[in-house]
């Protein structure tokens, strides 16, 4: 431990601590724009670029950057002195010379920290007015819109690209004025092999990177007398959509969410939830009858099978991983499952062409949107699913509505895509989605009833676990990764051979699975909202009646009525998709 003092106050921290850190542990915050805290993912943040956390160090002669100075033992810190708050408010200055005023249209208005620390500092005038204004086109994807203008150039979209996901994407370019992050060669996002986590978007301090808002689409196709809209609700939304209107991250909104939906004007409302519970069914059969086919000594079989619900974990693997393209399960993700069946089997029950209904997903992901402009998700051009929002979208429409969401009455989702498990639920976090596949393949495979379909050993933040599950004869290796950069660890040393085999692998691209997506209310870093978000997915899951995907009646019925079986020829052609071959650069 080393013991330093700052501002007057003694502290100890543990050797190779920063000064900001100390701050930190004695309650002093000191101002940053760039820094991220990465001790949560085992990282160490290699910032210090914007200088607002600059302070002064006795001995020293110039400022010092607190969040990458080492504290030492014996050193004396100050905070708080006139020169260090002059600089302070002149780095802000010349930043805020070379700025957008825009702020009355700016996407991240409200959520965005240079304003916040403009008013911190009480900055009524600028010194340095005129500025060379960089002139940037702006980039807009599916999933993302790029404004570089709005660029401070703090650099944390970078690392968060480069060291948290490894993907690999943004490096900063250019000199001066003209300084920028940005893709390779400058290109836009959609030839770069951006995974459209949307995680650099999250951690954005400006509007520089924001998601391509859709909102306004729905309200047209809400306003089409010739249109049915149906609305899906993925499972992590419920869990943090509160937050926006100044509920405690964790708290459980599902009801209040239902019946906002419907007074929005949506004609029915449904739950993702219900495609989580088809997902399994598909899933799940295809694990089992990979890993039968695997013990009966069938060479082709690819083990383990990796788990093909987040798109932008999908794009991930076709990027980085193409020998690897017959691994993941063909099963489409709970989003896109929801829109076949929409606008085939319900499209029937309706009684109307799939091209008369419109499906909107509100989703905790941007990579969502991108999910759903894939080619291959379309029949005849029509696609699955029409639009995607966040869930930060959704609390706009809301509000825009002028809806006082805190006053609604709890209401339930419609029949008969609406009837979900707590399995279902769990997919929203890290480890769900296999424990979900766990609870019906074990069933199925032993012919017994689960004692407990708590599988808490595949649960936990952990980056990259594993856990080993006892069935019959047999135990089950399980792989558990979240996080791109996660993931990317444990597949190369599945590559490599230099683990135990595993016979399931689940992977997420956002730290925390999708209660941490980059389509959620903003939590700038800190992992105990994300945390808090999964314990209330959890507790929604203890507090179902049906625990278990195959047990879900309206699933029973779907197959019954419409698919046959699972795996079968017409889920096969729903239900199921395959991967691409993409180019690394």
């Amino acid at each position: 431990m080393i013991s330093l003092n700052i501002d007057g106050k003694y502290v100890k921290v543990p050797e190779g601590s920063t000064i900001l850190d100390a701050a930190k542990a004695l309650g002093i915050e000191i101002p940053t724009l760039c820094h991220l805290d990465l001790h949560a993912v085992g990282l160490v943040n290699k910032g210090a670029s914007c200088r607002i956390c600059v302070v002064e160090v006795k001995g020293r002669r110039n400022l010092a950057p607190a969040c990458a100075t080492p504290a030492v033992e014996g050193m004396e810190v100050k905070t708080n002195t006139i020169r260090v708050l002059n600089a302070r408010k002149t780095v802000l200055e010349l930043l805020l010379s070379d700025h957008p005023k825009d702020c009355l249209t700016c996407a991240k208005s409200g959520n965005c920290e240079l304003q916040e620390m403009a008013e911190r500092f009480c900055l009524r005038e600028n010194r340095y007015e005129g500025g060379l204004q960089s002139t940037y086109k702006k980039d807009h994807s599916p999933s993302l819109e790029r404004d570089m203008d709005k660029c401070v150039m703090c650099r944390r979209c970078e690392t968060m690209c480069n060291e948290v996901q490894t993907v690999g994407v943004l490096s900063g370019v250019n000199r001066g004025f003209t300084s920028v992050v940005a893709p390779a060669f400058e290109k836009p996002l959609e030839e770069s092999v951006c995974t459209f986590c949307g995680q650099c978007a999250a951690v954005c301090p400006t509007g520089a990177l924001v998601e391509r808002d859709y909102s306004w689409q729905v309200i047209e196709a809400l306003a089409d007398p010739e249109k049915v809209v149906v609305v899906q609700t993925a499972p992590a939304v419920r869990a943090a959509l509160g937050e926006e209107f100044g509920l405690e991250p964790g708290t459980l909104v599902t009801g209040k969410m239902a019946a906002a939906l419907r007074a929005l004007g949506f004609d029915h409302v449904f739950d993702t939830d219900f495609a989580a519970d088809l997902t399994i069914m598909e899933e799940a059969s295809e694990f089992l009858d990979r890993l039968t086919r695997h013990l009966n000594g069938d060479k082709d079989v690819r083990l383990p099978i990796l788990t093909s619900c987040c798109p932008a974990w999908v794009k991930f693997f076709e990027h980085q991983f193409p020998d690897m393209l017959d691994v993941p399960s063909t099963a489409k993700s709970p989003q896109q499952m929801f829109g076949a069946i929409a606008k085939s089997y319900f499209a029937q029950k309706l009684g109307i062409p799939r091209e008369k209904m419109v499906v909107v997903s509100i989703m905790p992901c941007l990579a969502k949107k991108y999910e759903c402009s894939r080619p291959e998700f379309a029949e005849n051009g029509n696609p699955d699913v029409d639009i995607s929002i966040s869930t930060r979208e959704l609390a706009h429409l809301i509000k825009r509505a002028n809806i006082d969401f805190l006053a609604l009455p709890d209401e339930d989702f419609d029949k008969p895509l609406g009837e979900s498990t707590g399995a279902a639920v769990i997919f929203g976090t890290t480890g769900g989605v296999i424990e979900a596949a766990v609870r019906s393949a074990v069933e199925w495979a032993t012919k017994q009833p689960l004692d407990s379909v708590d599988f808490t050993a595949l649960r936990g933040f952990q980056g990259c676990r594993e856990a080993k599950l006892p069935v019959g004869d047999l135990t089950l290796h399980i792989g558990i990764a979240h996080g791109l950069g996660n993931a990317r660890r444990l597949l190369e040393a599945v590559r490599k051979g230099e683990v135990e085999p595993f016979h399931a692998i689940e992977i997420m691209a956002c730290p925390g699975g999708c209660v941490g997506g980059g389509g959620q209310p903003y939590h700038h870093g800190n992992l105990e909202i994300v945390k808090k978000r999964a314990e209330a997915i959890y507790r929604e899951d203890r507090n179902k009646p049906i625990r278990k995907s195959h047990e879900n009646p309206d699933i029973i019925r779907l197959y019954e009525e419409f698919l046959g079986k699972p795996l079968g020829e017409v889920s096969h052609h729903l239900l199921h998709t395959h991967y691409f071959k993409r180019s690394e650069q």
